[in-house]
């Protein structure tokens, strides 16, 4: 019997460089995860809510990146996407760092999912783990650079909520806030294979 890891018809055509398909889906499935971080980043406008958005993002995303790895079937696509997400927060004000952490989760992520041969369900639920742990990188400013950027906050926001919110921010919770982003990634991962159930069978995923 062959092992469920083992790449289907459809799995055996992944690979090879990335055509203009390849680059729309990276454009549309880009769009729609950003739309997702937005949603739930409007959540941030109470301080607590703000430092357990770690947590959320990568619940209600998995959905969304587990469709992406349907259509993500050479290397590199992860990659563009994670990367394409930190400059996306650097512009929209979260800062440069999360540029860096969606390239590196992202390479990551896209490590993983092609040592799967895109056909293993178990590989892309963890390189949704791993992937969420760029989200990392929207709060290293308020601990690397807190000097110059937390004014900024201050004037958008107000001193109540910045002096709430560093009390959540302390410099020993970062290790939590990151784990949290795995963890979720994880479950947020187990959740999107539970809901594309038909479309990873249909792309010969299992």
């Amino acid at each position: 019997m062959a092992s469920r890891d083992t790449a289907s018809p459809v799995t055996a055509k992944a690979g090879g460089r990335l055509a203009g398909k390849d680059l729309i889906n990276i454009g549309i499935f880009t769009a729609i995860y950003f739309v997702v971080v937005f949603a739930v980043a409007c959540l941030g406008f109470v301080p607590i809510r703000m430092a357990a958005i770690c947590g959320i993002i990568p619940l209600v995303a998995g959905i969304p990146y587990m469709l992406f790895l349907t259509r993500a079937r050479k290397f590199g696509m992860v990659t563009i996407l994670g990367l394409l997400t930190g400059i996306i927060m650097f512009i929209t004000g979260m800062g440069y760092f999360s540029i860096a952490t969606g390239l590196i989760c992202g390479l990551v992520a896209d490590l993983i999912w092609k040592s799967g041969g895109y056909a293993s369900s178990s590989r892309a639920v963890l390189s949704h783990g791993v992937f969420s742990c760029w989200i990392i990188g929207n709060f290293l400013p308020f601990l690397v650079t807190a000097d110059a950027y937390l004014p900024t906050v201050r004037a958008q926001y107000g001193d109540a909520y910045v002096d709430e919110l560093m009390t959540y921010l302390q410099p020993e919770m970062y290790p939590v806030l990151l784990v949290a982003c795995f963890v979720t990634g994880i479950i947020g991962g187990f959740i999107g294979r539970a809901v594309l159930k038909k479309h990873f069978k249909r792309a010969g995923i299992a």
